[in-house]
């Protein structure tokens, strides 16, 4: 496990160190590491709405619910935002839900956070962060889930494939939300690139979100399904496609043209 834990950190020299659990560990169901993209890509109203789902999505009666039909009745969730590089002072450090008050604190703290965009986006990064935080902490967890929200291909920092193969290695199911509002450049759709490159792991989705309005339901779907443990639909799981892989390095190439003219 210290092996792995290094070679994570070497992913991303902007992982921001994981501080040390409040709660004394133990057995839960899952460990959810939530990664929520806040570039600059997305303009003020849509990363409020943006954080007004995930609010809206834990204190949720379906996801309390969820917690509840575990095998131990708790999870471990932590939170981040992340844009060309980890936000350090947006961490919320790991928590213990179990019951409708714990997941309204855990809510609260992160309702009363300011919101702070950032250039660049660097998914390697996030993932890189999540999988150090997950692998560092005290818990025993069934499953271990980084849940990555973005609106574009990766485009700073070290390439995401690299990251996202180094996360599995160690047991870490990675999924994703793509915020499809605008035009991301990802041939084929933010969310086929999503599929071909961010996420991984036994029984990984992505689900697209194509209008704000739709945003609060997609975060607690999302959220119902990664601690269910349950087969999302057919249509949103990663499988075999007859389109031609997406070019994993597009945002990369992008930015170099941007940058060049």
């Amino acid at each position: 496990m210290l092996t792995t834990l290094a070679m994570l950190i070497s992913l991303s020299a902007a992982a921001t160190a994981p501080m040390v659990a409040q709660q004394k560990g133990g057995e839960v169901d899952v460990e959810l590491v939530l990664a929520v993209d806040t570039s600059r890509s997305m303009d003020y109203e849509e990363v409020s709405v943006q954080r007004e789902g995930y609010v809206e999505a834990l204190k949720h009666r379906e996801f309390i619910a969820a917690v509840k039909t575990g095998l131990n009745g708790r999870i471990a969730v932590s939170y981040f935002e992340w844009a060309g590089d980890v936000v350090p002072e947006s961490v919320i450090d790991w928590t213990v839900i179990e019951n409708e008050q714990d997941a309204i604190n855990f809510a609260a703290k992160l309702e009363a956070r300011p919101i702070v965009t950032q250039r660049r986006t660097s998914i390697s990064a996030a993932i890189a962060q999540g999988a150090t935080m997950i692998v560092a902490n005290s818990y025993r967890g069934a499953r271990q889930v980084i849940d990555i929200s973005g609106d574009g291909p990766n485009n700073s920092g070290n390439p995401v494939v690299p990251a996202r193969n180094k996360a599995m290695e160690a047991g870490i199911i990675i999924n994703g939300l793509a915020i499809m509002l605008r035009p991301s450049g990802a041939p084929g759709g933010l969310d086929k690139y999503y599929g071909d490159c961010v996420i991984g792991g036994p029984g990984s989705f992505v689900l697209p979100v194509h209008k704000i309005e739709d945003f609060a339901v997609a975060v607690r779907r999302k959220l119902v399904l990664e601690i269910s443990g349950l087969m999302p639909p057919a249509i949103v799981q990663k499988a075999a496609s007859n389109q031609p892989s997406s070019d994993c390095l597009v945002g990369e190439k992008q930015w170099q043209d941007l940058f060049d003219r």
